[in-house]
């Protein structure tokens, strides 16, 4: 009796070889490493690839189904928790990465996701979820617009959370969230264009609600500003080994957009961090 060694590749089997007998006699026998795993019927000399494939198939489709409906019910049941307790939504996100799952993917998408606009995701996790994470980032988007005119655009995470728990000036409240719940709000917002983002400065991260980017220049400027609360044209020519009329013009076009306030009133002029003046440094 002759044997032909056949690659197997599906990923739901450890990469190998099988060996099935070709023999004339059916059923054909396949064989992994000495251990039986199936006997199909051999038709017209063809090995039956295919007839494996399929039943591959359909048993990924079932567990796929049956994953579904475990994950549907949780939310269901747990829709309370996930929505008031910062930690256990934190680590529902979690698991929801883990498993290749993104509660907002699709959400806003019309058409072929079904009626509604609602993805796969969202009708398997329920709208509570998609509901939370869409009205957090309707308040991200007021916080931002409401303090343009103080920051230029540009606004620390930490102070996004802090102005949302307290609910000021916000309809229906403060909501008791954390900067990964913001964080996973600004993703809803990425239809948009890209108008908002989070930028790291220093070791603190910021939202950019502008379009605009920062150029290497300013961010360093800002960076600086972060740490001490200020600069003048002095200490960046002076640390940054800058010329004068370089430090110039990154400070005019920070003034310009609004990302620093001017203290005229100092020995040198100070160019100061708004977030410092209004008490968050």
């Amino acid at each position: 009796m002759a044997f032909v060694w056949i690659e197997i590749r599906q990923a739901a089997y450890p990469i190998g070889r099988l060996a099935a007998s070709t023999s004339t006699s059916t059923p054909l026998l396949y064989i992994y490493d000495g251990i039986q795993v199936a006997k199909v019927e051999r038709r017209d000399g063809q090995f039956p690839s295919r007839t494996l494939r399929t039943s591959h198939a359909d048993a990924l489709a079932n567990q796929l189904s049956v994953f579904q409906a475990a994950l549907h019910n949780f939310s269901l049941t747990h829709a309370k928790d996930i929505r008031s307790n910062p930690t256990f939504r934190a680590e529902f996100a979690r698991m929801c990465n883990a498993i290749g799952v993104d509660p907002l993917a699709g959400s806003n998408v019309k058409g072929a996701a079904g009626a509604g606009g609602k993805s796969v995701w969202a009708k398997m996790l329920g709208s509570s979820v998609n509901d939370f994470y869409f009205e957090l980032a309707v308040r991200v988007v007021e916080v931002c617009r409401e303090t343009r005119n103080e920051n230029g655009g540009m606004i620390a995470l930490s102070d996004v959370k802090k102005r949302i728990e307290k609910g000021r000036g916000l309809v229906g409240g403060g909501m008791e969230v954390t900067e990964d719940d913001i964080e996973r709000a600004l993703e809803s917002l990425e239809p948009l264009g890209g108008m908002f983002k989070t930028t790291m400065l220093g070791s603190n991260k910021y939202i950019r609600s502008v379009p605009k980017e920062l150029n290497p220049d300013q961010a360093t400027v800002l960076e600086v500003i972060q740490v001490l609360g200020y600069v003048t044209v002095s200490m960046l020519r002076d640390n940054l080994g800058w010329e004068r009329a370089r430090a110039i013009a990154i400070m005019e076009d920070l003034v310009a957009d609004s990302l620093v306030w001017v203290d005229f009133q100092a020995e040198e002029t100070e160019y100061w961090s708004p977030a410092w003046l209004n008490g968050g440094g």
